[in-house]
């Protein structure tokens, strides 16, 4: 199903394949959406200073700064986005963490159907 309605998507990962296959399962379902990537928290800061974006799929282990600490400081700065936590550490704990952000969690690995989904639902809250 076709959204007709442009998105801003940014996926920070910095497993290149990661982004890859997520960027393939978001492009598939919507056609006409922004993708744009990150391989870090500090590139994913610089990003978010030049553009708005609509939702955020991070990656919790990357180097440097994870997934949470870049969380707080996107939730921080854009209250409305939709923020995920996209991760294969499914540890209750990080899950509350990142609950308690405001962040919503999807557990790797990404399936078309997972991304799709979640999208999906997001989507019809909005």
């Amino acid at each position: 199903m076709k959204m007709p309605n442009t998105k801003s998507v940014l996926l920070i990962d910095d497993s290149k394949f990661a982004r890859l296959l997520v960027k393939a399962f978001i492009s598939s379902n919507f056609a006409n959406w922004e993708i744009d990537e990150a391989e870090d928290g500090a590139k994913a800061l610089q990003m978010v200073d030049a553009k708005t974006y609509d939702y955020m799929l991070v990656d919790f282990n990357m180097p440097g700064m994870d997934g949470l600490e870049l969380g707080e400081k996107l939730r921080a700065r854009f209250p409305g986005a939709v923020i995920a936590l996209l991760t294969a550490n499914i540890q209750q704990e990080i899950q509350k963490k990142a609950e308690n952000l405001g962040l919503d969690f999807i557990a790797k690995p990404p399936t078309e159907d997972k991304i799709r989904d979640y999208i999906m639902s997001r989507e019809a809250t909005r």
